[in-house]
């Protein structure tokens, strides 16, 4: 058990356009946060092919947002939202995203998984009447690439689905500053929170490549809170052990983590 005069930093690897309110609140709570993201998020090279799927919001019974980025990325393209489109969402970090766009329970219908500890696909199929759906179109916004399993679901549910990218993700460069960083965070403990598997496939690969020898031994022992239950379920099959699952949503991340009395 930490103790007040112990605790260690906590590192947000989230992009970093996301980490930023995040930060401010373990700020104000007393611990120290470490800004350190995995993934990076860009702009679509050519976005003309979301914008015309776009332009047909009013076609489609449901809009699935795999993400908060997903939703940040359509928005730019979206002066109204047709209140008859249901919306499906993963994560509470995507029904805030959705109401920094306007967008509630109050003016549209927002299905979400109904456990917090099993926020993905299969979480939010749980919430969705599939024989309701049959033979209508369903929108799933998303990165570049991901898991085929929703739309094949849906698909074998006789639902029509398009699947259509609104930004391009990938690995951050190793460059000095970034690998500076990274062994001076292995080489103490802290509180990691980790919000995506690629993301912390991401940080094993760049620790093999900073110190092939104990490097990967050492990120394994550091201590990972992380929302879902596939995230949690990468983090063991990548050897690491101190793992704690606290469900969707920054506020349970919060309660999580041990503050200054």
């Amino acid at each position: 058990m930490q103790t007040n005069s112990t605790l260690h930093p906590v590192v947000i690897t989230r992009p970093a356009a996301q980490a930023t309110a995040l930060a401010q609140q373990i700020t104000a709570r007393g611990r120290q946060p470490v800004i350190f993201p995995l993934l990076e998020i860009l702009p679509l090279s050519d976005s003309a092919p979301l914008q015309r799927v776009l332009a047909k919001l009013d076609s489609y019974a449901l809009v699935v947002f795999v993400s908060p980025n997903a939703i940040d990325a359509a928005m730019r393209y979206i002066s109204s939202w047709p209140r008859q489109v249901a919306i499906g969402i993963v994560g509470e970090g995507s029904r805030a995203a959705l109401a920094r766009h306007g967008l509630t329970a109050d003016n549209v219908t927002i299905f979400s998984p109904p456990d917090p500890a099993r926020t993905d696909s299969e979480g939010l199929l749980q919430a969705l009447d599939l024989d309701a759906l049959h033979d209508t179109q369903v929108l799933l916004v998303r990165g570049e690439s991901g898991r085929d399993f929703f739309a094949d679901t849906l698909l074998a549910a006789g639902i029509k689905v398009q699947a259509v990218a609104a930004y391009r993700r990938q690995a951050p460069q190793l460059d000095v500053v970034l690998k500076a960083r990274l062994l001076q965070l292995l080489n103490s403990q802290s509180d990691w929170i980790v919000t995506s598997s690629e993301a912390l496939r991401h940080l094993v690969e760049l620790v093999r490549q900073v110190e092939s020898g104990t490097g990967v031994a050492k990120i394994q022992q550091q201590h990972l809170l992380v929302p879902h239950a596939r995230i949690a379920e990468t983090a063991h099959a990548l050897g690491f052990t101190d793992v704690t699952l606290t469900g969707s949503g920054d506020e349970r991340l919060l309660d999580a983590l041990q503050f200054p009395l």
